[in-house]
Parts: structure tokens; sequence; C-alpha cells
């Protein structure tokens, strides 16, 4: 099998992947009725908890043993949290934290 054919069943199992998860959801609850109970309260509480998880995988190998293993973690986690609680805007929260992130770690590096 050639290389770009490879490509396009690939690209094509993701696309049809990507297209039932996308659409499960109206196949099983889009029947005019309300979903069951354990779904509202995953809707509820799953993002949150995606949330703290990315945070403990991005710091699980923060390093104290010098500034620079630190500090542009920590400091771009804390301007993250600001800029979310102060202008409750994730797009500005997210670039603003990877901008800070991104100086800090040349500046130590």
């Amino acid at each position: 099998m050639s290389h770009s054919v490879h490509s396009l069943l690939l690209i094509a199992a993701m696309a049809a992947v990507t297209f039932f998860t996308r659409a499960l959801p109206f196949l099983l609850f889009d029947h005019g009725k309300e979903p069951p109970q354990i779904v509202l309260r995953l809707s509820r509480t799953l993002p949150s908890a995606i949330m703290a998880m990315l945070v403990v995988y991005c710091l699980r190998e923060l390093t104290f043993a010098a500034p620079g293993g630190w500090v542009p973690a920590l400091t771009a986690c804390l301007l993250v949290v600001a800029l979310q609680w102060w202008k409750n805007n994730d797009l500005l929260s997210i670039l603003g934290g990877t901008a800070c992130y991104m100086a800090l770690l040349h500046w130590f590096g």
C-alpha cells in the first residue's frame, strides 16, 4: 500500500470516528425527553474534573531544584487563574498564560 493511500485511509478513519462521536448524543438522547440523570450530572462535573487532570498532567514534572524548573509554570498558572477571574475570557486566559510561560521559559532557559 502506498504512503498516500495509507494517509488517506487514516484521515477517513479519523473523520468517521469524529463524526460518530459527535452524532452519538443526538442519536441516543434526541427523542424529546430529558436525558438520564447520570448524563446531566456528568455534564456538570466532568469539565472541572478534566481541567483538574490537565493541570496535574502539565505540572507533574515540576522541579524545585532551580528557579527555571518551577517559576515559568507556576507563574503562568497564576496568570491564567487571574485572567480568567478578571475577564472570564477563555481565549485571553489561554493566550496570556501561554505567552507568559514561553517568555519565562526563554528568560530562565
